[in-house]
């Protein structure tokens, strides 16, 4: 499969996917914050790290209500883009969070920040690659194998694949079932050695080491297992479904790993 590039097509610009689009039901920022974003963007280049990670927050709390996409342009510390697909996310933490593994398992699991933490956890650091363009180099992850997932639900024999829900409401992904089962294919607690924060995904999200980042689902609330494989969202909107860096979407980046 080699389609045109979803850039180049009249639907909606998918724009990361770490990064999803931002939605366009958020309340316009004003003038003035705009130019003050624009101007903090331009001294995060070469700001001091401690002033780089204010900016980082700084921008994702601002690119939820920004519906023009400029905050995702600019410059910040971890070379991320914050982009939202929702107008807004709920938070998630210590008490609510909870990880269904559910569907074509013999099995079904519920999972608690506690529970995922006690489980064997395994670091990749590879580069993460954007069907847009960007890349950040060696980036570090760290979570439970989502095999170590499905191996514990107990998949049945008639199983192809695996559906990713996300508490946002609206991001979806699939991955085959051998897909899923790849040693660098993690539910991830942990990235650039922190536990990844809201504005990345977190407190937990899938981490498809070898596919461009949109494969890797921010917001994991649900892993579902299914006969066949179910286009994403951002499928939905024009990508690939099997998104190998390099080998998809028109594109001819080199491989993460």
């Amino acid at each position: 499969m080699n389609p045109e590039r979803p850039e180049e097509r009249d639907a909606p610009r998918p724009a990361d996917r770490e990064t999803p689009e931002p939605s366009v039901s958020g309340t316009p920022i004003g003038r003035r914050v705009l130019l003050g974003t624009l101007g903090l963007g331009a001294l995060g280049v070469v700001a001091a790290p401690t002033l780089q990670r204010g900016l980082e927050a700084f921008l994702g709390s601002v690119s939820g209500k920004d519906p023009t996409g400029l905050t995702g342009l600019l410059p910040n510390g971890g070379g991320f883009r914050y982009y939202s697909v929702t107008a807004s996310v709920p938070h998630r933490g210590e008490s609510d969070y909870r990880l269904t593994v559910d569907g074509l398992v013999d099995h079904p699991k519920t999972y608690t920040l506690a529970d995922l933490r006690a489980l064997p956890q395994t670091r990749l650091v590879q580069d993460v690659q954007c069907v847009t363009g960007w890349r950040v180099p060696k980036t570090p992850f760290e979570g439970v194998r989502l095999a170590t997932l499905l191996d514990a639900a107990g998949v049945r024999s008639s199983a192809g694949a695996v559906r990713f829900t996300c508490f946002d409401g609206a991001y979806t992904e699939s991955l085959t079932l051998e897909q899923a089962r790849r040693d660098d294919v993690l539910v991830a607690l942990r990235m650039q050695d922190k536990p990844v924060t809201h504005d990345h995904g977190g407190p937990v999200r899938l981490y498809v080491a070898p596919m461009y980042f949109y494969k890797s689902a921010k917001w994991l609330s649900g892993i579902t297992v299914t006969r066949d494989v179910r286009p994403g969202y951002w499928e939905d909107r024009g990508y690939d479904v099997d998104a190998w860096v390099g080998r998809s979407n028109g594109r001819d980046d080199a491989p993460t790993n």
